[in-house]
């Protein structure tokens, strides 16, 4: 333990920080990190480059860093796999930009009332939009979401098993291993290869009287619309467990929302509601479900709501059902409540109002055509195929050569000017030879040709 106190962290004075650990009733820090395995802990301190000695050398460091990023210009990436270029109007960068928004980190009802008349907004057009009643706060990303849904789940049946598909984001499925309780069974279900969307059938085999939750994803990671999932969740109710879909709400301008095939809570990312990229930092999760008492209860996330004031006829804004939150019960809260991401709710708030019901259509039919065409065009290549051409897809779709390999094709490919999709090899060991791409309405049909043409020259 160190002798003398750091200047910048707080209780690092060696008399505080031993009161501390007795009061947790442990001898050292090292105590602590006992459950750890050996092989994870770094024995040394970080390996780090001498201090810059000055703001103007680290500016400069700074963009020398910066400068070796390579956008993902709109005309020549394909990527997507959680992170998706749609078009960000130039109001919601203004309107999130201010200072009473940007500025504020958390605040309360006594002098914070135009940020929470924002995120209750957010959160009433987002339950439009879900065909939902409450819509959270968000949490830090769709991965955090999902895991907190399952856990409600969990809390909800107080069975101690869950149904999970497999064709997520492989860091969102990590996340939910690594969140779930230890004592938690996290059954896994493939989806069938010749579709690329999960079997009602397969998944009902793996639903008993102890699952707590089932969790599917639609679209799913290779952008397949789950058509079955109503079937899954009538065999979810049967047993008496929790229904969750994660989707994306830019998408349910198109699809029906899950709240219309039985799903109970609903949850996913915000990140294509006009926040952008960000060098893939732009997110925050959302969590919705109907108005249902034991449903609210087991969020653990604020929720914001009306309630009237002292003056007749005025209203205000408010925490609901603040009690349950780990900020009012602290260690016996459902889940510890942090930092949220919302600024990104006000964001998506200043979005979804732009757009209304009907921009949210012809986004969703925009982006489900170009789909279409570029599935047709580039299953059209010799020597390419498209695995699940017969599926419903929205935005994603796979794409595998009988020759070349996913990272090979994408080498090739920017070495032309076009990040040619993702290699799922890198997260799925089996699908080395698959290439995702996602498309969305910053594409043209001339941006999709371009592409296609130089596929069947690399080809």
């Amino acid at each position: 333990m160190p002798t003398t106190p750091h200047p910048y962290l707080p209780n690092s004075v060696p008399a505080v920080r031993q009161e501390m650990l007795d009061t947790i009733g442990v001898g050292s820090i090292d105590d602590l990190y006992e459950t750890i395995p050996e092989h994870l802990r770094m024995p040394e301190g970080l390996r780090l480059p001498e201090a810059l000695e000055s703001e103007a050398r680290l500016v400069a460091h700074m963009r020398g860093v910066l400068g070796q990023n390579e956008p993902a210009l709109a005309a020549r990436s394909f990527l997507g796999y959680g992170c998706y270029q749609h078009y960000v109007p130039a109001t919601c960068g203004e309107i999130n930009g201010r200072a009473e928004f940007l500025t504020a980190y958390a605040g309360e009802s006594t002098e914070d009332h135009g940020k929470w008349q924002a995120l209750f907004e957010y959160s009433s057009l987002m339950a439009e939009l879900l065909d939902m009643d409450v819509v959270s706060i968000p949490t830090y990303d769709g991965y955090q979401a999902a895991a907190t849904a399952l856990r409600m789940g969990l809390r909800l049946t107080g069975r101690s098993e869950v149904v999970v598909s497999t064709a997520m984001q492989a860091g969102k499925l990590a996340k939910i291993r690594t969140y779930l309780p230890d004592d938690v069974a996290v059954r896994l279900v493939d989806v069938d290869e010749a579709t690329g969307a999960l079997d009602a059938a397969r998944v009902a085999e793996l639903i008993g009287d102890g699952t707590a939750a089932v969790l599917i994803e639609s679209p799913n990671v290779f952008g397949v619309v789950e058509t079955a999932a109503e079937d899954i969740a009538r065999a979810a109710h049967a047993r008496g467990a929790v229904m969750i879909a994660a989707t994306d709400p830019v998408s349910l301008g198109y699809l029906d929302p899950p709240a219309s095939w039985g799903a109970d809570i609903v949850c996913g990312d915000i990140q294509a509601l006009g926040i952008g990229m960000h060098f893939g930092g732009g997110h925050g999760g959302f969590i919705a479900t109907h108005d249902e008492p034991e449903f609210v209860f087991e969020f653990p996330s604020r929720l914001f709501g009306l309630t009237p004031t002292s003056d007749p006829g005025e209203i205000g804004f408010t925490d609901v059902a603040y009690e349950r939150t780990s900020l009012a019960r602290r260690e016996e809260g459902n889940e510890w409540v942090g930092t949220a991401a919302s600024l990104w709710a006000i964001t998506a708030g200043v979005y979804l109002s732009l757009m209304g019901p009907q921009g949210m259509r012809e986004l969703g039919v925009a982006v489900a055509g170009l789909t279409r065409y570029a599935k047709d065009r580039i299953g059209a290549l010799p020597g390419f195929e498209v695995p699940h051409s017969a599926s419903a897809n929205w935005r994603e779709f796979v794409v595998r050569h009988d020759s070349l390999g996913a990272s090979e094709i994408r080498d090739r490919m920017l070495g032309r000017g076009f990040h040619a999709g993702v290699d799922l090899g890198r997260f799925f060991p089996d699908r080395g030879d698959q290439l995702l791409l996602s498309v969305t309405e910053q594409h043209s049909q001339a941006d999709i040709d371009a592409l296609v043409r130089e596929l069947g020259e690399i080809a």
